[in-house]
């Protein structure tokens, strides 16, 4: 081995720290071959099994553990995502269910707390009724057939049951 040589592995390889802090420049640097080749090309060829071994080990390691965080964070901004989903979903249902109980309470005109079919066409035959309906994607064609949906049988419909 020339003497130029021996004196570069000294300085990288010639002390456990000075071994240490190149081990530590070649896993993070990128550089590893820079590290390597002068052991392998003039030490010895067994030590490109060992850093054959290493790198691959290392770097396997490294990309797991970085997928893994990646991974993690993924699933955990979905895991919001869906439950802000499901909350938004839920103050949707309650913004309709108000809405519905607002145009319940405008069509019981007798103020008793049941709708009969005749307040319930009344109310249908206005034009602002009916474009409040369609925005909220109910079809008021039929009156007298929606009203029946709605009615258990009785002639009147609860606010529970519209």
């Amino acid at each position: 081995i020339l003497l130029e040589s021996r004196i570069w592995i000294y300085k990288r390889y010639g002390t456990s720290a000075r071994s240490f802090w190149t081990v530590f420049e070649l896993t993070f640097s990128g550089g590893w071959p820079n590290y390597a080749r002068l052991l392998v090309e003039e030490v010895s060829s067994s030590f490109a099994v060992f850093f054959f071994v290493y790198i691959i080990v290392v770097v396997f390691a490294m990309f797991r553990i970085i997928t893994a965080l990646f991974l993690r964070d993924t699933l955990a901004f979905a895991s919001r995502d869906a439950e802000a989903a499901v909350q938004e979903k839920i103050k949707q249902k309650e913004s309709y269910a108000s809405k519905l109980l607002d145009f319940f309470e405008a069509a019981d005109t007798s103020k008793d707390g049941f709708l009969t079919l005749a307040e319930f066409q009344t109310i249908l035959e206005e034009d602002g009724v009916k474009t409040w309906m369609s925005i909220m994607e109910v079809d008021v064609h039929d009156t007298e057939h929606l009203f029946n949906i709605l009615d258990s049988g009785d002639g009147l419909v609860s606010p529970e049951e519209f």
